[in-house]
Parts: structure tokens; C-alpha cells; sequence
């Protein structure tokens, strides 16, 4: 199978690149990713959780996505009831580009890039 030379998707992230979204994206996803973590590291399910926030699990699992849009009151009731602050975190950077070489030298370059960038970056 032969993958193209260029990524639409990153093509299209570069002719349309918005900020604000950026920056949207970027936090909400740290903020998931911090309660998940917290939530998987004390054996919290979500419909545990659920219950702390007197919300329907399915509303949870929306809030946990990173994509729904985290309001500020919903926020504060997650840092309460797992006793953490969820507005002073550093993002966690997500790689979306192509891999060079294609599929048949995926394994290498995942090894290569946790080894050089996701652990530098945390």
C-alpha cells in the first residue's frame, strides 16, 4: 500500500489554523487527560464519578472526550471532588503528522519519537 507524500489533514490544519481553537483544544485535552489519569490511578470508575458530580454517566463520558466544551462550573466540580487543580496544567502534545518511510517503519519511528519526544516532554 502506498500512502501519499502529503497529509490532507495536515494540509488542512495549516490553511486553517485558528488559535483559539488551538488553544481550546490544547487545554481541554489536558484537562481530560489529567482527570482520566487521576481517575484511573485511584481505581475510580466513571459511573463513580459520575455519582461524586451527581451527573449521568453518559454526561461523564461526553466530559472525558476532550472535545466537549468544559465550562467553568463543571471544571471546579471535578478538581473538588478528586482534590486537584485542573487550570494550572501544562498541555500534553498529541503527534497527528505522517510517519516518514510509511506503515512498513511505523514501529521504528513510534520507538524513535517516544524516545526523543514524548519523553522530553512531559
Amino acid at each position: 500500500m502506498n500512502f501519499p507524500q502529503e497529509n490532507s489533514l495536515d494540509n488542512w490544519l495549516e490553511t486553517n489554523a485558528n488559535p483559539e481553537i488551538d488553544k481550546f483544544l490544547e487545554r481541554n485535552l489536558a484537562i481530560t487527560e489529567k482527570v482520566n489519569t487521576v481517575l484511573k490511578e485511584r481505581g475510580i470508575k466513571k459511573g463513580e464519578f459520575a455519582k461524586m458530580l451527581d451527573k449521568k454517566p453518559s454526561e461523564i463520558t461526553k466530559w472525558l472526550t476532550g472535545l466537549h466544551n468544559l465550562t467553568l462550573k463543571s471544571i471546579t466540580k471535578m478538581e473538588v471532588a478528586l482534590n486537584i487543580d485542573l487550570l494550572n496544567l501544562e498541555p500534553a502534545y498529541i503527534y497527528l503528522g505522517s510517519v516518514p518511510g510509511g506503515s512498513k517503519d511505523l514501529p521504528n519511528a513510534i520507538d524513535k519519537y517516544e524516545d526523543t519526544y514524548y519523553s522530553n516532554a512531559v
